[in-house]
């Protein structure tokens, strides 16, 4: 046992990640995540509506010429992705600030239960209103694009399994 811990710290499961943690603003969260938050950027929330034919407007919008989006459809899907886009970032700001007052009550050791599990909750219910955004984004998108834009937007993103090309195919 002694010797699998020594090779997985050796190898790096624990002590460069920990020391660099340590050294975190807010220890919970990444510089990229931070970063993330602040720029409203997706990070993966709507991969239960991307993965399952409900294109995101961002890419949408990378990609409206070779969707050929018409004009009505370019003017909604950037509708859509400034709404999601101006809430996202608020709520990210949210997320961040009630982490940098959680983990300034643990760095100044005046946290309680009660204030850990208020700070926790508001925490929880951020990320899931950030969450509920941008899938309400893929929803929206659904509304606007055709089932072939759909097809080819899956097509460019890499989201067309084998069994769906067999399927095509015949």
């Amino acid at each position: 046992m002694l010797l699998i811990l020594s090779l997985g710290w050796t190898l790096g499961f624990g002590g460069a990640d920990c020391a660099s943690q340590e050294e975190r603003e807010i220890k919970s969260l990444s510089t990229e995540e931070i970063e993330s938050y602040l720029s409203g950027d997706g990070m993966g929330l709507a991969k239960a509506a991307e993965l399952n034919h409900y294109p995101g407007p961002r890419h949408v919008l990378d990609w409206a010429e070779k969707l050929r989006l018409a004009e009505k459809q370019l003017a909604r899907t950037k509708e859509i992705y400034q709404a999601m886009h101006q809430e996202a970032v608020a709520l990210g700001k949210l997320i961040v600030e009630k982490e940098r007052m959680l983990n300034g009550l643990f760095v100044d050791r005046k946290i309680d239960k009660t204030q850990l599990d208020s700070l926790v909750s508001e925490i929880a219910k951020f990320q899931g209103n950030l969450r509920a955004t941008h899938l309400t984004a893929h929803l929206q998108m659904k509304e606007v694009l055709s089932p072939e834009q759909i097809a080819a937007y899956d097509a460019l993103r890499g989201y067309v399994s084998t069994r769906e090309q067999e399927l095509h195919r015949h």
